[in-house]
């Protein structure tokens, strides 16, 4: 159920996050290796300038309107997480492309309720693009106007456009697994991070596959892709709210296919 009382409110955190995002997009920025300290697999993974800006900005506002609610989000610690109701944010999902002044990041803001996603966003304010979803619907508002989004009808996988942010980040039984997929498709392609999951959602991608997610990243993107009509889940076919590898798809029938694929082993 969408409390309907907070989508104008969450466009309005898009719109904020944009304001904030923008002046350093395209510019020389500050770029600091988050992935040294964390990962310790020495994979870059990269935090900016505008990363902070954006979800400081984010929080301000959700905490001066609803000081009760929760804030789950990249860069800064936690704030309430057991509210009932839970903002998780993304800044920039996609910092590499952003860095490199590829239009292809977004902001990501979902929204929990009773440890649910009820409703997200993915702003991309370089395009003036927010793709909404509340699980019921999905709408995409920009340029050229509004409209309800409808995921493709695609049920096969030979008939499929997959795409995933790098297969080199699957490792081990994953990276055969993703490639069992891959090699059954009609066209695969690369890079996007969450403008997949929008491009899915708005019938232009069939099959999205992922794979170490947070919940920040994949959150705001359940209730756009299930609005459209598609199916997201993890590859054993749980809730993708926690993140962790996920499969998203068109169709029903394509996510079934998908998910043998990737268990096959």
């Amino acid at each position: 159920m969408r409390p309907v009382d907070l989508s104008a409110f969450i466009e309005r955190l898009a719109q904020v996050s944009g304001e904030a995002i923008l002046p350093f997009f395209r510019t020389q920025l500050s770029v600091v290796d988050k992935g040294a300290a964390q990962n310790g697999d020495g994979r870059f993974d990269p935090v900016t300038e505008a990363d902070r800006a954006a979800e400081t900005a984010i929080r301000r506002h959700i905490k001066t309107a609803f000081p009760t609610h929760g804030v789950l989000g990249e860069e800064f610690a936690d704030d309430q997480p057991d509210a009932e109701y839970l903002w998780v944010i993304d800044p920039i999902d996609g910092t590499r492309a952003f860095i490199c002044g590829l239009p292809v990041w977004g902001t990501l803001i979902g929204l929990m309720r009773g440890g649910d996603p009820v409703m997200g966003v993915m702003n991309q304010p370089y395009t003036g693009e927010l793709f909404f979803g509340d699980c019921g619907q999905a709408l995409l508002k920009g340029p050229r106007g509004e409209r309800t989004l409808h995921a493709s009808r695609c049920e096969r996988l030979a008939d499929a456009h997959l795409m995933t942010t790098d297969p080199r980040l699957f490792k081990g039984v994953e990276a055969a697994a993703y490639a069992r997929v891959e090699s059954e498709v009609r066209l695969a392609r690369y890079g996007t991070d969450c403008y997949a999951f929008a491009m899915l959602a708005s019938g232009q991608v069939d099959l999205v596959i992922e794979a170490g997610l947070k919940p920040y990243d994949i959150v705001a993107l359940i209730p756009i892709i299930e609005g459209a009509g598609g199916t997201i889940t993890t590859w054993d076919g749980k809730s993708a709210k926690d993140g962790g590898r996920i499969v998203a798809a068109a169709t029903e029938a394509l996510h079934k296919a998908a998910l043998e694929k990737l268990n096959a082993a």
